[in-house]
């Protein structure tokens, strides 16, 4: 199989030292950045990037012909987007700062010290990511329609923060780049990887692992593989899911409650691109998308040391942030019949006829659980439907129940009584016929008129409710 190229647009070589040429090759080759154009005579250079797009030029300032610093203000000029990188002998150091002035990227010293290049041409080549990014972030934010809709086809959704959601996926799905998705437990985070993985146009799998409760040992046999006879038990070589996922992408997911040492382990995989399977001491290179996925906060858990700040910044370079279902309640409806739908289909079942209000009751809904909760209750409501009319009496049950509200007040953090804390008072207080007309006319309002749903919302019975309306006539 071929390897993939890398970076898409070469990195351009330039020196008259054809051995410097050959080693750097060489280096960046095994650091698994193999798409390369070399050139030795300088007057060649101008000619090659009018006719090819290059992601980083590598250029010499000593050199017959034409020196550096007469290219580099022409590359400058005709290619300002283009990182640049000096390569300089320590007694030109004050021509490496002019170099600068005019616009290069950054200099290196001669002899070249491997590391030195390679987190120095990657730095270049990460510009270059987001120069790319942010001028497709712009021509698709503009854009109407999304260019791979076959791709969101599984995400019901009708939410304008989605939408701009996929056309963000649109324009970073390429890039190598990690991204880091957030959101509440059952939103959809494995959904929005797929997309990704759809989107990228990657070749090889998408291969996921959820680490919750996977430990260093494990995490690293899993990842990287060993080879034969690396532990007791290791009988036969085994590939690591970074290896299945070549040319593809591997999902982590709970990737907050991966331990300290796994962490490590992983800042590596992500600074190298290369890993050692356990018993070996040959680094493989890794072409693999890592994509992460956490319910967890954890920009706070880099203040109690639970998580590495250092990692954090790697894998954030692209942050997907998935709303919470009760702050896209325009989605319900359409959630309810796709999972009614489903659930009907699944379960051999004639789709039942949905009461209208069932879509009111679920629209006054928090929904702790999102998106996984909302079908549970559908799927539970339809396993125990008969015929006509498709009872709801389970969903009112798990919606207005008592251990609900405690529930909900755990989720979300507020009070599961009407403490002070719940209502904002002005200077003035309401009397209490004021507070009851509001507080009924806000319940109403919630269940679009709904006298049940209201009485329920406001813990009362539909006759309690329907006397205070009547003494307000």
């Amino acid at each position: 199989m071929t390897a993939t190229l890398y970076p898409v647009n070469p990195v351009l070589l330039v020196d008259d030292e054809e051995h410097f040429l050959l080693s750097a090759e060489l280096t960046l080759r095994a650091n698994g950045i193999n798409n390369i154009v070399a050139i030795q005579d300088s007057r060649e250079v101008m000619s090659a990037v009018q006719k090819q797009d290059f992601s980083v030029v590598l250029l010499d300032i000593n050199m017959p012909h034409i020196t550096g610093l007469e290219l580099l203000p022409k590359l400058v000029e005709k290619h300002p987007g283009l990182p640049v990188i000096i390569i300089t002998a320590i007694n030109e150091v004050d021509n490496a700062v002019t170099c600068m002035k005019l616009g290069a990227f950054n200099y290196m010293l001669k002899p070249v010290d491997d590391t030195r290049l390679i987190t120095t041409i990657k730095a270049g080549l990460d510009l270059m990511d987001m120069k790319s990014e942010n001028r497709l972030l712009k021509q698709y934010l503009l854009k109407d329609k999304l260019e791979h809709p076959e791709a969101f086809e599984n995400i019901v959704t009708r939410s304008n923060s989605m939408r701009a959601l996929f056309k963000y996926i649109e324009a970073v799905a390429k890039t190598h780049l990690p991204i880091l998705i957030t959101g509440e437990t059952g939103v959809g985070k494995e959904l929005i990887a797929k997309a990704i993985h759809e989107v990228s146009g990657r070749t090889g799998e998408l291969v996921a692992l959820n680490v919750a409760g996977v430990d260093d040992t494990l995490f690293s046999d899993t990842l990287f593989g060993h080879k034969k006879g690396a532990f007791t038990g290791a009988e036969v070589e085994r590939r690591g899911l970074i290896e299945q996922a070549e040319r593809g992408t591997l999902f982590l997911d709970e990737i907050g409650d991966l331990s300290i040492e796994s962490q490590v382990k992983l800042l590596r995989l992500l600074q190298d691109s290369k890993y050692y399977p356990l018993g070996s001491d040959v680094a493989k290179m890794a072409d693999t998308r890592i994509i992460c996925a956490t319910h967890r906060d954890i920009e706070s858990m880099q203040k109690d040391e639970t998580f590495r700040k250092d990692l954090y910044y790697r894998l954030q370079a692209h942050h997907i942030k998935i709303p919470a279902l009760k702050e896209r309640k325009k989605d319900i409806p359409y959630l309810i019949n796709h999972f009614i739908e489903k659930a009907s289909e699944e379960l051999g079942k004639k789709k039942p006829t949905v009461p209208k209000e069932l879509f009111t009751l679920l629209e006054n809904y928090t929904f702790p659980g999102n998106i996984r909760e909302l079908e549970g209750l559908i799927f539970n409501a339809v396993s125990m439907h008969r015929s006509g009319i498709m009872s709801i009496e389970t969903i009112k049950d798990k919606v207005f129940s008592d251990a609900n509200r405690q529930e909900k007040s755990i989720m979300t953090g507020e009070p599961a009584d009407f403490g002070d804390d719940r209502v904002l008072f002005t200077d003035t207080l309401p009397t209490m016929k004021e507070m009851e007309d509001i507080v009924i006319n806000e319940a109403l309002r919630r269940a679009k008129g709904n006298q049940t749903i209201a009485a329920e919302l406001l813990g009362m019975s539909r006759r309690a409710l329907n006397n205070r309306i009547q003494r307000r006539k």
